[in-house]
């Protein structure tokens, strides 16, 4: 059970990184870790998301607490039904945009407030691997509680008219199967529409550009003005521009620009992680936004941008975060005001691909994984040649380490939740971009 708590969530193949008798645990103690006793709870498709429900409930409920079952939605439902309804508490079944023998649990507070390893997830694992279990005289009760027609409704305040535009949606075979259609036009291009967690046509990660294949040969065969892809739960979504290229999520919070920072006072706060694009902040800074950095994970950036009463906010893993939905991240959202403003640049007689150019001005490496043991030796390695052979203009020293110079940076960082050292990095010409590459390289693998 220990391999599948991480950082942000518990995850992990299931029956071997955990089972149902280590769910049932889980949810016994979940009532006495947050203080309630009512808690909400949905789950995916995933083929073992129903056997882990029903272990997760009959703790929960042995435990003498009950248990609000809104049955198969999106995690960003789930996020709706604890703020907006006041619980205390709720769970997702999920594994995201993880492969289908994956599953997990994603736990979160009141406020939905995600509970992350340090703020709850590792005294929940404490607890459940060492009380003893006594199940409680008086049970508590599995009440199911309909949120579709509220969550419609909240939705579709962020609708724009889309008339004008040609869209492709792939739904990943994932959770959004369950709730898109009521929400935007059956007129749309659809693609994997029918929830399947045996994720038949590709693996519910939008974040490898082979998953978003499908989207991108339909956007240049339909002559489409977007294509966009969710993952497996529907709390992040990627982008495909009017030419078929996949466009970089982090580049996702600039254009996000032309739709909340047109009319917003000076200094809006807008937060984006460590690993953001320096293009970001410099488009943001003709709108005289306010740009935060802060670490990786819903678990970080939710609370963050709560704490800096920021407007929105985003994340390099296609995950974006909006004051107006509890502070919490929502791939439908996020691609209601994307469409909103490719439905306004056709107007003008521009194109999405003509903003993303406009936007961007760096050569990235994407993310570049190092299997190694010792990785924080050679994280320090790393900063210790860069920063005592020039001065950086920018040094962050949390979530690893970001660098930056006059032309180019990098960020170099252990993975929450792979057994790896990451690093990306970014120049203003193909040729330094790669030297830098294979100078961190060197260092890392000395």
């Amino acid at each position: 059970m220990k391999n599948a708590f991480h950082a942000y969530d518990i995850r992990g193949i299931y029956n071997k990184d955990f089972n149902k008798e280590d769910v049932y645990k889980i949810g016994f103690f979940l009532p006495q870790l947050l203080k309630t006793q009512e808690i909400i709870v949905g789950r995916d498709f995933r083929l073992s998301s129903d056997e882990i429900f029903e272990a997760l409930t009959k703790g929960i409920t042995e435990a003498g607490a009950n248990v609000f079952d809104i049955g198969n939605s999106t995690t960003p439902m789930v996020y709706f039904a604890t703020a907006n309804y006041g619980f205390k508490a709720s769970v997702q079944i999920t594994a995201s945009h993880n492969p289908k023998e994956y599953n997990g649990l994603k736990i979160s507070r009141e406020n939905a407030l995600p509970v992350g390893f340090d703020t709850g997830l590792e005294e929940l694992l404490k607890l459940a691997s060492t009380q003893k279990i006594e199940p409680k005289t008086t049970l508590g009760k599995v009440i199911k509680k309909d949120i579709k027609e509220d969550y419609i409704k909240f939705q579709q305040k962020f609708l724009a008219d889309f008339s004008n535009i040609k869209v492709g949606v792939d739904v990943s075979n994932g959770a959004a199967a369950v709730i898109i259609k009521d929400i935007w036009k059956d007129d749309f291009f659809y693609i994997n529409d029918k929830a399947d967690g045996s994720f038949p046509n590709h693996s519910p990660n939008p974040l490898l550009e082979e998953n978003t294949l499908q989207i991108r040969e339909l956007v240049k065969e339909k002559g489409l003005d977007i294509g966009l892809v969710f993952d497996g739960d529907a709390d992040r979504v990627v982008f495909s521009d009017d030419l078929g290229r996949h466009v970089k999520p982090d580049l996702i919070i600039a254009v996000m620009a032309n739709y909340f920072l047109k009319n917003a006072p000076k200094n809006t706060i807008v937060l984006q992680d460590i690993r953001t694009s320096k293009s970001v902040s410099e488009y943001l800074e003709k709108f005289s936004a306010k740009v935060e950095t802060w670490k990786v994970g819903r678990a970080n950036a939710a609370p963050k941008l709560r704490e800096l009463d920021g407007l929105y906010g985003g994340e390099f893993a296609g995950h974006y975060y909006f004051k107006d939905f509890f502070y919490s991240d929502s791939g439908i959202l996020a691609a209601s005001i994307i469409l909103s403003i490719v439905s306004d640049l056709k107007k003008q007689g521009k194109k999405f691909s003509e903003l993303i150019d406009e936007i961007t001005h760096y050569y990235n490496s994407g993310e570049i994984n190092f299997k190694i043991k010792d990785k924080d030796s050679a994280m320090e390695r790393v900063k210790n040649f860069f920063v005592e052979k020039e001065k950086p203009l920018a040094f962050y020293d949390f979530d690893g380490y970001r660098i930056e110079y006059q032309n180019w940076w990098f960020n170099i960082r252990k993975s929450n939740t792979e057994p790896y050292l990451r690093l990306l990095c970014e120049a203003e010409n193909k040729e330094d971009l790669k030297a830098k590459v294979e100078i961190i390289s060197k260092l890392i693998c000395q």
